[in-house]
């Protein structure tokens, strides 16, 4: 498999931006790509649970009001996005790397991983791929990595909505099995009454034993 190539629509004095949250998606499209998939992930930071990461699809013009960062927005305002990108999008996938997983390899392995399953559960497949941070996804395909890409590229706006809000189902399931973290309130984040329950606890079976603030030293 040869390795990701690097987007080289534009120089890079140009990479900060405008107010358009579809620049780089017509940058794209002025290159002559037309399936442009944004990907993102969520969950790289909490102490339990899987990391998840979403790819999407949009057509030109899509109609996506709302739709922004996924930090920046509340848990109703994400669950009503997360209806209007599956209605806009051309496709949308997600992809789902275990903890156990991360703690075989580590969590950056992990996210990329999550990232590539993402993507390639995309029908149709994408030409390219606009990706939020410095890290390419490991695949042979051409692709633009763009810093803080979930603020300045609504494609990847949107995947990072996607991302969360299937991640925090899962957290939501977890907590019917594990109540003592809190995980429907924390998403495995490590908040005191995280900590504290795994002081009294120890760690379950969906915590990242890797995790220094896990590991019962």
């Amino acid at each position: 498999m040869r390795p990701p190539e690097n987007l080289h629509l534009f120089p890079e004095s140009v990479d900060r931006l405008t107010g358009d949250p579809f620049f780089y998606e017509g940058l794209a499209r002025r290159a002559g790509y037309h399936l442009i998939a944004g990907v993102d992930e969520a969950g790289r930071g909490p102490l339990a649970g899987p990391v998840v990461a979403a790819a999407v699809i949009f057509p030109p013009n899509p109609e996506v009001p709302g739709v922004r960062d996924s930090k920046m927005m509340t848990v109703r305002a994400r669950d009503e996005a997360f209806v209007v990108i599956h209605g806009e999008a051309l496709a949308a996938a997600v992809g789902v790397v275990s903890r156990e997983y991360i703690d075989e390899f580590n969590i950056l392995k992990a996210s990329l991983e999550a990232m590539a399953r993402a993507v390639k559960a995309l029908d149709p497949r994408p030409e390219t791929l606009l990706v939020d941070g410095i890290h390419p996804v490991p695949l042979p395909i051409t692709q633009k990595c763009l810093k803080k890409g979930d603020q300045i590229s609504r494609s990847i706006s949107a995947a990072s909505v996607l991302a969360k809000v299937y991640r925090d189902r899962i957290m939501r399931s977890y907590h019917r099995m594990y109540p003592v973290y809190g995980f429907d309130k924390n998403k495995g984040y490590g908040t005191r009454q995280h900590l504290e329950a795994l002081k009294r606890h120890g760690p379950c079976p969906v915590h990242r034993l890797t995790f220094k603030r896990v590991r019962q030293d």
